[in-house]
């Protein structure tokens, strides 16, 4: 006999109405269109990726595209570059990407040499910067001795740069050219921007500039009267003075040559009152030409 059932035949259940959402629960929100990345903050908010994470994801990329490269060959390789590009474009988005180049050790007129050397363009990906082909291109710089770049994640690249002071203006074949104590050229530096410097003439005079210069800057009233450095026969200096004086220093020991018109400066007071040349190439001997000796047309400096 069949069993009974109470209440007759079971009818089908209906489904349970829900209960109204509480004030106090938040209910996810509507995915609208997506906004376009800002700064690095309001990606941050928007996406909810860590910086730590994202280079996980960017490493993991650049490991598969590498496997690839190895396993298949060059169209490989084009693939993994595009895949590369294109990982560099997605975290871009996210904000990583170029807004600070901080220049640190160079001088205001070195800065603007730097930063164009480097190519750097305001919201490049950072992920995607060669770092090592960036330090070539800083240290190709005239005044930059050496570099170190440093890339601070997201949005900032960081150049410590030892600069080449400028010594001097050297004048060869009848250009103009800055000059380190090395004797090396600052190509971006126009000779015309530093009147201040002092001017070394010759075939030579960058090279031998840098052991010359200190001795002269050391003495005062010698530096504030020259108006060049005469290199002869890239062997020695001549000293041309701005009242038309010449000073003739020896091929070797220059030190004890100006030591000697530092004691006659001294006794006689000579750079004040004017001279047509002092001979100083003779450690024995002083000779010194009155100025009004002088015959007309007599070369100079030896014709330099």
């Amino acid at each position: 006999m069949p069993a009974a059932v109470r209440g007759g035949p079971r009818k089908p259940a209906r489904p349970r109405a829900e209960a109204p959402a509480s004030p106090n629960t938040t209910r996810p929100a509507s995915r609208g269109p997506a906004q376009p990345a800002g700064k690095l903050h309001a990606a941050r908010g928007g996406v909810g990726v860590s910086p730590g994470l994202a280079l996980s994801i960017a490493g993991g990329a650049l490991v598969l595209a590498l496997v690839v490269t190895l396993a298949t060959g060059h169209r490989a390789q084009r693939l993994g570059e595009a895949m590369v590009h294109g990982v560099d474009g997605e975290f871009a988005n996210l904000g990583f990407k170029l807004k600070t180049v901080h220049v640190t050790g160079a001088s205001a007129t070195a800065q603007a040499d730097i930063l164009k050397a480097t190519g750097l363009y305001q919201d490049q990906p950072t992920l995607g910067m060669d770092l090592v082909d960036l330090k070539t291109r800083v240290e190709g710089v005239g005044w930059v001795k050496s570099a170190k770049v440093v890339r601070l994640l997201p949005d900032t690249v960081m150049i410590a740069v030892e600069e080449r002071p400028a010594l001097a203006v050297w004048q060869h074949s009848g250009r103009l050219k800055v000059i380190d104590a090395e004797g090396r050229i600052i190509r971006e530096a126009d000779a015309a921007r530093f009147p201040h410097l002092p001017l070394v003439v010759g075939q030579g005079a960058d090279q031998a500039a840098g052991n010359i210069l200190p001795a002269v800057n050391a003495r005062p009233r010698l530096r504030d009267r020259l108006e060049a450095l005469v290199r002869v026969d890239d062997r020695r200096w001549d000293l041309r003075l701005k009242d038309g004086s010449l000073i003739q220093l020896p091929a070797i020991d220059e030190e004890s040559a100006l030591i000697q018109l530092d004691q006659l400066d001294q006794r006689q007071r000579i750079l004040d009152l004017g001279f047509a040349r002092i001979d100083l190439r003779d450690p024995e001997m002083v000779a010194i030409r009155p100025r009004d000796s002088v015959l007309p047309g007599q070369p100079v400096a030896n014709g330099a």
